[in-house]
């Protein structure tokens, strides 16, 4: 490891805040670390690290300890809860000081041969927010249909621009940054909060890589309530609920209309039990659907008033300020 990393920095110089989610990764965050300060020195920027361990019980912490014990610029954030790594980016975001701060994860997906594209391109001043967009997946299918899924579910709930690719490899602008941190609920979508603040959006094409160690934390169950979480933007679902209710009490209506006028015209008609009780179970599902739909909402202010924890952080390694003295 350089044991002079802050060597070579101009005075001036713009500098990068690097949040990086940890978990499970004590033997790569000390390798995605020193090859992106690289990258970032090479292209002539300041920089800062917070690496967020989200509660992982391995040697992980331990090792951000002596990443910050050796580099001045790098924080460590131990949580002691794990309430999700987006959670985990909002401890890390309210520690960042830099001009830009760029989202990493900790498993070589998100290269940090592929950093200064986007650094380069927001450093122009013209964007808010540039979002790595992947030439190739290094994905199962699954979760790129996943992906998929939830990107439509940003862009009509969130009102994302259809043109934006949205990833989880990004940097956004000190100002968005500061939008973001000023969201206090428990129930965290970065992306989500993005795209209410900011609106000058870029994509830049970078290599995805495999995964170097591990698999993913991310089950179908996690990532089904990580998507739940859009519900937090957007109140297209209750009122898609309300439509719905609507069309189908007028089609409900109307044929029973039809029914009534058959059985005018033909008093032998005998009424059909089948079609009765399928009509009854279609129709109470999609009043059960509503039902919980607003349920979602009301528990999800119920917890939000009750003060729900975001994240919870058990120690910080910060010498910053030693390094000013």
């Amino acid at each position: 490891m350089n044991q002079n990393p802050v060597q070579g920095i101009q005075d001036g110089a713009i500098k990068i805040s690097v949040v990086i989610p940890c978990y499970y990764s004590e033997k790569m965050i000390a390798k995605v670390v020193t090859l992106t300060r690289e990258e970032l020195l090479r292209g002539g920027y300041d920089y800062e690290f917070v690496l967020v361990n989200d509660a992982s019980t391995d040697g992980t912490f331990d090792e951000i300890r002596k990443l910050a014990e050796a580099d001045p610029k790098i924080v460590g954030v131990n949580c002691g809860k794990n309430l999700g790594q987006h959670s985990a980016i909002m401890a890390g975001l309210n520690r960042t000081s830099g001009d830009y701060i760029m989202l990493m994860d900790d498993d070589m997906q998100t290269h940090p041969s592929q950093c200064l594209l986007l650094v380069d391109k927001i450093a122009t001043g013209e964007y808010d927010v540039v979002f790595a967009k992947w030439k190739e997946h290094k994905e199962a299918l699954w979760r790129r249909l996943g992906s998929s899924f939830a990107d439509w579910s940003m862009r009509v709930m969130v009102k994302r621009p259809k043109w934006v690719y949205s990833s989880n490899f990004l940097i956004m602008s000190r100002h968005i940054r500061d939008e973001v941190i000023k969201y206090q609920g428990p129930y965290v979508y970065v992306q989500g909060l993005i795209f209410r603040s900011a609106s000058r959006f870029a994509n830049v094409d970078v290599e995805h890589f495999d995964r170097e160690q591990g698999t993913s934390g991310y089950t179908m169950k996690t990532l089904i309530r990580l998507w739940s979480t859009i519900l937090n933007f957007s109140m297209m679902p209750l009122r898609a609920a309300t439509i719905l209710g609507f069309v189908f009490g007028a089609v409900g209506f109307i044929l029973g209309i039809v029914v009534v006028v058959a059985k005018m015209l033909d008093p032998t008609m005998v009424a059909g039990w089948p079609s009765l009780m399928a009509a009854l179970m279609f129709f109470s599902g999609i009043l059960l659907f509503s039902v919980g739909l607003v349920g979602e909402y009301l528990g999800r202010v119920f917890m939000t008033v009750n003060h729900s924890p975001q994240f919870v952080v058990r120690e910080v390694v910060d010498n910053r300020d030693e390094m000013a003295r």
